[in-house]
């Protein structure tokens, strides 16, 4: 069971690993051990995830999909398969913990008198120095 919150957790039978040879260091050692671990997760179809933060991690993550609605994160970044496969649960919690945070409804301003004065004034000053530049025809 890979827990995100306390309310929300991914069973691990959703979730199917792969291993292949990794690069990187390792000697000759990483020519013959399959530890770069790749996940595979069907996002868009997972029934452990409510909708509201399905919607949320499609529209965040949504280009990181295969065309069958898969997730695929990997890791080659520790010379053991073991390690790997916990990066990349642990990638794939950071992921879900960011889609359940609900973003803050964006509250309309409006410039306050005196921005609008001082803007207005900028512009009055900006005009006044190119106005000086001009090449007039009397001269």
């Amino acid at each position: 069971m890979l827990v995100i919150t306390p309310h929300l957790s991914i069973p691990l039978r959703e979730i199917e690993f792969t291993y292949a040879r990794s690069g990187g260091p390792g000697g000759q050692n990483v020519n013959k051990v399959n530890s770069k671990a790749t996940l595979r997760w069907a996002a868009a179809t997972s029934p452990s995830l409510p909708d509201e933060i399905r919607r949320r991690f499609l529209a965040r993550y949504g280009r990181r999909l295969t065309a069958e609605g898969d997730l695929l994160i990997t890791s080659q970044r520790f010379r053991d398969a073991g390690r790997n496969t916990a990066d990349c649960l642990e990638k794939l919690r950071q992921m879900l913990l960011a889609a359940t945070v609900v973003p803050k409804k964006r509250l309309p301003t409006k410039p306050s008198r005196t921005s609008k004065r001082r803007r207005v004034e900028a512009k009055r000053r900006q005009s006044s120095r190119k106005q000086a530049r001009r090449f007039s025809e009397e001269d």
